[in-house]
């Protein structure tokens, strides 16, 4: 019974423990996506995940986070 639960607990344990270590960082805000409709990640950053902010993210930033159509027709 023991050698049965350690065959499928320990592999488990060790899925759970990678994808936990691998889960990626939001560096942006949900409130920035929400109150601009539902912005995608990558319109500001340069990748996602990345906390690098792309020529649009930093025109944005600028503007203290006020106005992000003007910056993504430049």
């Amino acid at each position: 019974m023991m050698k049965t639960v350690a065959k499928y607990t320990l592999p488990a344990a060790l899925l759970a423990g990678g994808l936990y270590v691998s889960q990626m960082n939001s560096f942006a805000t949900p409130a920035y996506a929400k109150k601009e409709g539902g912005a995608k990640c990558t319109v500001c950053h340069t990748a996602m995940g990345k906390k690098d902010l792309n020529d649009v993210g930093k025109c944005y930033k600028g503007k203290n986070h006020t106005d992000l159509k003007s910056c993504e027709t430049k």
